[in-house]
């Protein structure tokens, strides 16, 4: 804007010190559009970085498990939504700020957006089924997050309508999603990010040849490109060889960032030819325990530099959470951790869990390089 205003200066300077039939009332008006156009490009005023340069933030979560299990009838999530008097935001308001100053935040949403209680004969055995009321949504809407993952075991608890339903309620609350069938794109800032999900668990054989393509295909249409992984052993602090020749064969296929979940618990992170891989983020807004017994995790924060069509990684920070702002119970309200020692202990678990792991990253920033 100052670069504006100093060109807009000099152009007085010019027109005092030319005749007045030297220069047009039209041609004046004209040569101000240019100026301001060379400077900030047309409705994206204040994104660009002084080398032209779009900076980005994005914010990736593990586990968001809302609502209960139709078939039961205690739901402790419902009981604490009663104690928060009825506020739907109640999950995120120590949440809130952080995702709403970023520039995208992406979660895995595991479970569904329906009211019925249809279970497919193949969930009827299941020890856990997850479902909340689509008016529910306004917890991610309300937020800042503005992208889910849909490929987990959770997703179909309730069968192919609910699994209709849910992804209906998403659009309609201009939530972005992305599954093993369709890619969510989301544009902010004039750029698109093209995002990806699988389900890995037993699939593996059937994706080494589809997670590559898709990369490939989603990579040539669109300069950021985010892979999601639901995949490993539940409880597990390190990934399995699976995942980590997965990981990595996403990043060799053109992915710019892989994320995963669903050990609920949190896993290292490898810097890979040049791309993050964060191999579990752990759980994040769980309703599936009144008190799971590790409620430590994390929120992965990562800064790229878009380009002329190239994209660059400008470094991460975690920022340690705790999945309650308790730590008697679970109460479903994701906690910014300031107590040192618990820090120091989650950064101590990420660390030795990625001893073994070639590409480890060497270090756990909490603030911005």
């Amino acid at each position: 804007m100052r670069r504006i205003v100093s060109l807009f200066l000099a152009l007085l300077v010019l027109q005092a010190a030319l005749p007045a039939s030297s220069l047009a009332e039209d041609d004046d008006d004209l040569l101000i559009e240019e100026i301001i156009e060379s400077v900030e490009p047309e409705n994206t005023p204040g994104i660009y970085e002084s080398d032209g340069s779009v900076l980005l933030t994005i914010s990736c979560t593990g586990d968001f498990t809302i609502g209960g299990d139709s078939r039961k009838k205690k739901n402790i999530f419902e009981d604490e939504l009663k104690n928060q008097g009825g506020d739907l935001n109640f999950t995120m308001q120590n949440m809130r700020s952080l995702f709403l100053a970023d520039d995208m935040t992406l979660v895995n949403f595991e479970g569904t957006l329906t009211e019925s209680t249809h279970i497919p004969g193949n969930k009827v055995n299941n020890q856990f089924l997850f479902s909340a009321p689509p008016s529910y949504v306004s917890m991610l809407s309300d937020n800042g997050i503005e992208a889910v993952s849909l490929e987990n075991n959770h997703i179909m608890d309730h069968g192919e309508e609910a699994y209709e339903e849910t992804k209906q309620t998403l659009r309609n609350a201009g939530i972005v999603y992305s599954n093993s069938t369709e890619m969510g794109v989301f544009e902010v800032k004039g750029i698109q990010i093209a995002m990806l999900s699988y389900l890995c668990i037993d699939r593996y054989d059937s994706l080494w040849d589809k997670v590559p393509q898709d990369i490939r295909e989603a990579k040539e249409k669109y300069p950021l490109v985010i892979v999601s992984f639901h995949w490993g052993n539940e409880k597990d602090y390190s990934p399995t060889d699976n995942q980590i020749r997965m990981g990595r064969l996403a990043v060799d296929s053109g992915a710019d960032l892989v994320v995963g979940h669903h050990s609920h618990r949190m896993n290292p992170i490898e810097f890979y030819q040049g791309v993050y891989i964060c191999y579990s983020l752990g759980n994040f807004c769980f309703s599936g325990n009144s008190k799971p017994s590790d409620m430590n995790s994390y929120v992965f924060q990562i800064r790229f530099r878009v380009k002329d069509g190239a994209v660059s990684t400008k470094g991460f920070r975690i920022v340690p959470i705790r999945i309650s702002s308790r730590t008697d119970r679970n109460d479903f309200i994701p906690t910014l951790i300031t107590k040192d020692t618990t820090i120091d202990a989650i950064l101590n678990t990420l660390t030795e869990n990625g001893r073994k792991l070639e590409y480890a990253v060497s270090s756990y920033p909490l603030e911005w390089e």
